[in-house]
């Protein structure tokens, strides 16, 4: 099960990735959290990247495709993986399918979670963390209900870094769905619905 996740930032891709790893052991590459890791730690990636997450920009194709790459080459990867925000341009997608026609891995498919532009930045700007353990929680968590942590807002969650990430993914992302609709690979679901609907949806798509 070698797949790419698709949808604008907010679909709720990565919820939809955590109960596919939970039921199949699927392995979950997020290149957000990998960078949000490099970041963290002050690595020179992550201090290159940082610039343009904050200022919700895309992150220059030759650091996502190098980092991605790396992941791919670890055995946990070798019986699937589950992509996600990589790749977020049509260059990436082609670098992407080169590096797993090398490894003898080609995609099985692309599942795009669709959901309306403004549901987003509703959902965004409510959305709080856990500094603890990472739980994604909304503003009407004073206190992480898994671990009790303090919860707080992303740099990134705010409305008009928001709003400039949808208008960032529109313009240099949206192509990919008409990429992997051309490859035969796309499968659109509708994820503004219960996350447990979606992924109902998700798994009869995926046939599995």
């Amino acid at each position: 099960m070698n797949i790419v996740l698709l949808g604008a930032p907010g679909a709720g891709k990565g919820t939809q990735a955590a109960k596919l790893v939970e039921e199949f052991g699927t392995p979950h590459i997020s290149t957000g959290d990998m960078l949000r890791a490099a970041v963290k730690a002050g690595t020179p990636l992550g201090q290159k990247a940082k610039s343009f997450m904050d200022a919700g920009d895309l992150v220059p194709d030759d650091v996502i495709i190098g980092l991605v790459t790396e992941r791919l080459q670890d055995p946990d990867t070798e019986k699937g993986f589950i992509l996600d925000g990589f790749p977020r341009t049509s260059a990436q997608a082609v670098a992407l399918d080169a590096e797993l026609s090398k490894l003898g891995r080609p995609l099985d498919a692309a599942l795009l979670v669709d959901v309306d532009p403004e549901v987003i930045v509703k959902r965004l700007t409510s959305r709080r963390m856990c500094r603890d353990c990472n739980y994604i929680g909304t503003a009407a968590d004073e206190t992480c209900p898994k671990c009790g942590g303090e919860m707080y807002q992303r740099d990134d969650d705010n409305e008009a870094t928001v709003r400039n990430r949808l208008d960032v993914y529109e313009k240099s992302t949206a192509p990919l769905i008409d990429y992997y609709r051309g490859c035969d690979l796309l499968v659109s679901i509708d994820g503004d619905r219960d996350p447990n609907v979606v992924y109902a949806d998700v798994k009869q798509a995926l046939g599995l």
